[in-house]
């Protein structure tokens, strides 16, 4: 590969890229939102989400010093992420906080990517991190879902025109920031329920000796801040 190719790929992953028209940024708003509130687009879109939660309960423990036994991801959308390490401390706590925040932060900083012109950045980047999270994948069908959502992100990114990869970038973004409001939500009906009785919260509340109703509602105000956050950027407010 010569220089001036290698050249042409960096400029091209780290340069910018103009800004949709803002009607673009809306209609992929409402896409995502379409994606999110109907029950039955919900039961299918959600095991985005899953990938995203846990995804950020892998990174969290590597970044803390645990070991990373795998990850599997379940056609219900439920997922579950094995690490070892010390059973308690600020290593585990935040690993087991990081999933219900993962997608919303993911969005933020999709986001901010999107409102700086990065937008080819954005998609190498969820490529390389759906590649990353491939190798700690331990079930047939957690391979299948990552596969095809890199595969969608490799397709769009290599050949489309720069208007779609705009829109599909807008989409996910928005779809991450919307998508990761839901779930805290679910679990609070669950709760009230009498179920979810070993969920993120409730592990916490071991953790910490912190009421595991306000670690939901730390949830609840990181991902509906990042909605608001992430949504001014990407509209250019």
């Amino acid at each position: 590969m010569d220089t001036d190719h290698l050249t042409d790929i960096w400029s091209r992953v780290f340069g910018t890229q103009p800004a949709p028209s803002l009607w673009l940024v809306i209609i992929t708003a409402v896409l995502a939102l379409g994606a999110v509130v109907p029950h039955t687009a919900w039961r299918l879109s959600r095991n985005a989400v899953t990938i995203a939660h846990e995804g950020g309960h892998g990174l969290i423990a590597l970044l803390t010093g645990r070991r990373l036994d795998g990850i599997r991801l379940h056609s219900d959308t439920s997922g579950l992420t094995v690490s070892r390490g010390k059973p308690t401390g600020l290593g585990m706590v935040l690993t087991a906080a990081a999933g219900y925040i993962a997608p919303s932060l993911l969005g933020l900083a999709g986001a901010a990517l999107l409102a700086a012109g990065h937008i080819t950045a954005l998609l190498w980047g969820a490529t390389a991190l759906l590649l990353a999270m491939l190798i700690m994948i331990r079930n047939a069908y957690g391979v299948l879902t990552v596969v095809l959502a890199g595969a969608a992100f490799v397709l769009v990114s290599w050949l489309t025109t720069a208007q779609v990869q705009a829109a599909f970038a807008y989409a996910v973004v928005w779809f991450l920031l919307l998508g990761g409001v839901r779930p805290p939500f679910e679990l609070m009906g669950k709760r009230r329920r009498g179920g979810a009785v070993d969920s993120d919260p409730d592990q916490l509340a071991r953790l910490t000796h912190v009421p595991a109703a306000l670690w939901l509602g730390l949830f609840h105000v990181v991902t509906l801040c990042s909605l608001m956050g992430g949504g001014r950027w990407l509209l250019g407010l």
